[in-house]
């Protein structure tokens, strides 16, 4: 090859070299909702499930933005923290952690909560993944002592690791037959969006702390 090929190369590559960096800087975020069947989108019809309703409301409001439904039914706080590293990719941007009602439905000690969602939390930080930990509250029918342990968690977990927090996942949702499956457990598709509606300031923060905010509101 010519000296003056080689330059041609060098300039052509370098040119190639700059796409691809303005490309990545410019690139949207990525944010992975970590959960259990409130994530999955037990019992409702393709593209009704929080993560999908999620990323259409972000969408609609300028965000360029991608939600991938990590989300698998029956997980408890420990089973999100055994699967961590394959169900959340490291080059994601934010997570959003959603997991304890299992924990809480099963009776399990507090502590072996507070364990898991403070390690999991910990890994995605060290990683420099935003958090956005959504909080859920204890069945009535286990007392009030362990809703006072088990309540407690994600707000001290919030404060320690220095995370957003969504206080209550289901709130405005639980306990409402109307925003139900009949099983009086798991949102239904009006549920979900009235989730998203309420959750939706909150993810937006998530998303400023990732350095790549909207690129424009739409009208």
């Amino acid at each position: 090859m010519t000296v003056k090929a080689r330059a041609v190369l060098l300039g052509i590559l370098s040119i190639i070299a700059c796409q691809f960096v303005t490309m990545s800087a410019t690139a949207g975020s990525t944010i992975v909702a970590l959960g259990d069947s409130l994530m999955a989108g037990y019992g409702l019809p393709p593209g009704k499930g929080f993560a999908e309703q999620l990323q259409d409301a972000l969408r609609a409001r300028g965000h360029d933005v991608d939600v991938i439904n990590a989300g698998v039914s029956g997980d408890t706080s420990t089973g999100g923290l055994a699967r961590l590293d394959w169900s959340v990719p490291e080059d994601a941007d934010a997570v959003i952690v959603e997991l304890g009602a299992n924990d809480a439905l099963r009776g399990l000690d507090p502590s072996i909560t507070r364990k898991a969602l403070s390690d999991i939390v910990k890994r995605l930080k060290a990683r420099g993944q935003a958090v956005l930990v959504a909080g859920m509250k204890a069945p009535p029918n286990l007392g009030d002592e362990y809703a006072a342990q088990f309540d407690g968690i994600y707000r001290e977990l919030a404060t320690v690791e220095e995370v957003l927090i969504y206080p209550f996942f289901l709130d405005g949702v639980a306990a409402d037959p109307a925003l139900n499956l009949a099983d009086g457990i798991h949102p239904s598709a009006d549920g979900v969006a009235r989730i998203v509606e309420k959750i939706l300031p909150s993810v937006e923060a998530l998303i400023a702390q990732t350095g790549k905010p909207a690129s424009g509101k739409a009208d």
